[in-house]
């Protein structure tokens, strides 16, 4: 087994997607007796520490919590870093890599809709994100995709060569991610302030492609002239999507939005099982890991068709089209139809559970093997 660096310098503060994957496969990585370095910022050294015990963890210098350092240091420090715990294979977990690394990189490559539709995309962070990608395509020894849906528009798109992609689904940390008790459910719903009150429920960055604007148009559509028209809860931290003010003002004055902003995980269980209804309809994800771990709460999804999002959701979510008036057709049928989101709820919980960072662990391993054998 070839020993591995982990590079996790890229890792945000808040843990969001990119935290969650790096976190759950460095934690597996270590259950499955993997070879191990771990490449962090010094504010995660004890984390990944606790994480993954036997492994040998190094922080990089302060300046790299500044992502041009970390790019930086990204081209010196890490392949330094390699030679140091003497690693045979470097994995960067977020496109970037390397240039002269000094041993076989895996790069993984969460997400292809920047070239398949970067008009939905912050234009700064899309045009970084494609010439990383490109350079990964080039070099890597292998990439690590989420979907099969990513390694086929890769090649579409890329032209990247198939026998060098890895598909490697995500996994849910379940202990995190159940389906909660009544109590939960009580404590969200009132620190919400909505006290029992039927909600519909958003988790994610307010992005062009994350189609929040349709959303609040569609919910408008199914809730308006309702007796107990459900509430539309926005959790999110941030993003630029500007048309969703816009559509915010059109809300009819009798229904109700909540935007509470980040949600702690702790919370997350209560926020996503208590929720009439989880709507999530991307345009485009290269998972949609937020799918799954509404899932695995039990929850009665609502998605769309793109991309990868069948292969997570598979029969047990609901299906929407991204316009507005689908959305809300859609939702008004689920609002209706108790036994259909019962149905739904269950079939989630119980697909979300054959996700596990364990199988994704095992694929990633595979990988990094064939990595070390060109």
């Amino acid at each position: 087994m070839p020993r591995v660096l982990v590079d996790a310098t890229a890792v945000p503060a808040d843990r969001g997607a990119l935290g969650r994957y790096v976190d759950g496969l460095i934690a597996a990585l270590h259950r499955a007796d993997a070879d191990l370095a771990v490449a962090c910022q010094r504010s995660d050294e004890e984390r990944y520490a606790a994480l993954a015990p036997k492994a040998r963890v190094v922080a990089g210098p302060p300046a790299i919590v500044h992502r041009p350092a970390r790019l930086a240091w990204e081209q010196t420090g890490l392949p330094f870093v390699a030679k140091q715990v003497g690693a045979d294979v470097i994995h960067a977990p977020y496109y970037s890599t390397p240039l002269r690394p000094g041993v076989p990189v895996v790069v993984t490559v969460h997400d292809v809709t920047y070239f398949a539709e970067p008009e939905v995309h912050n234009p700064v962070k899309a045009t970084y994100i494609k010439s990383a990608t490109r350079t990964a395509v080039r070099r890597a020894a292998r990439l690590i995709v989420p979907s099969k849906a990513t390694r086929d528009e890769m090649v579409r798109l890329l032209r990247a060569d198939p026998t060098r992609i890895d598909v490697a689904y995500h996994g849910v940390d379940h202990a995190i991610f159940h389906p909660p008790g009544e109590e939960e459910r009580r404590r969200v719903s009132d620190r919400l302030g909505l006290h029992g009150h039927p909600y519909i429920a958003f988790l994610g960055a307010l992005e062009p492609r994350k189609n929040v604007p349709n959303l609040i148009r569609g919910w408008v559509r199914a809730a308006d002239g309702l007796k107990d028209a459900p509430a539309l809860v926005l959790a999110t931290s941030g993003g630029w999507d500007d048309e969703v003010d816009a559509a915010l003002a059109d809300v009819p004055h009798q229904l109700r939005v909540l935007r509470p902003g980040y949600l702690r995980w702790s919370s997350l269980p209560g926020f996503f099982g208590g929720a009439l209804v989880v709507a999530l309809p991307s345009r485009g994800e290269g998972f949609g890991l937020p799918v799954l771990e509404a899932m695995s709460c039990g929850a009665a999804v609502l998605t769309t068709h793109r991309s990868s999002l069948p292969e997570v959701g598979g029969d047990a979510v609901a299906y929407t089209e991204p316009d507005a008036e689908s959305i809300g057709a859609a939702l008004s049928t689920l609002i209706a139809d108790d036994a259909r989101r019962g149905a739904l709820a269950e079939a989630a919980a119980a697909r979300a559970a054959e996700f596990t960072w364990t199988a994704s662990a095992e694929a990633h391993l595979a990988s990094y093997q064939r990595a070390a054998e060109q």
